[in-house]
């Protein structure tokens, strides 16, 4: 694990302090995914959220999320992230598209939008990827818990998600009709 909490210390494209260069001059692009299973009809029946360990030592909640790296297309990382995080029996199904369901900005101050990332400004393409397979969590998530719609996005689980991604999660699941 590298010392500023990214999930790959091995990424191939820039050294920890290149990486820490480059978080205090731009923004990064990062995808995210809320991984959903769903029934026969598409409908989402549950929501996959990760339990990870923060660098500071809380234990939090959070989503599959990583950058995109130079030369890779959103496809590409958002299928490698899935791999990393769930597990390569995950069998996630990436959509026919690449258009996000949101993109979510994150500062690394309070008050600028409703997502916060300590380390970094980063914006994140969101996108919601039903996986069909065996999850087994991978790198430094702990779990993954799957819950129902509901509780995923009770005052409960959005308090235990970092960064603000409660909002991302109400409005993943919104964009796929689960919620008003």
């Amino acid at each position: 694990m590298s010392s500023v909490g990214t999930p790959d210390p091995n990424s191939g494209w820039l050294s920890e302090e290149e990486l820490a260069e480059t978080r205090r001059r731009l923004p990064l692009l990062y995808v995210e995914a809320v991984p959903v299973r769903v029934d026969g009809l598409g409908r989402v029946t549950e929501v996959g959220m990760l339990l990870r360990a923060s660098p500071e030592g809380a234990i939090t909640r959070t989503l599959v999320s990583g950058r995109v790296m130079y030369g890779e297309t959103l496809r590409d990382a958002l299928f490698r992230h899935l791999e990393k995080d769930l597990g390569p029996m995950a069998f996630p199904l990436l959509p026919a598209s690449p258009v996000p369901f949101s993109v979510a900005e994150f500062f690394p101050w309070p008050g600028e939008s409703q997502f916060t990332d300590a380390r970094q400004h980063a914006v994140a393409l969101a996108y919601v990827v039903p996986v069909t397979g065996t999850c087994d969590p991978r790198q430094d998530a702990l779990e993954l818990t799957w819950m129902s719609p509901a509780e995923a996005v009770s005052a409960d689980t959005v308090a235990d998600l970092e960064g603000g991604r409660g909002a991302l999660v109400r409005a993943a699941l919104a964009s796929v009709g689960v919620l008003p």
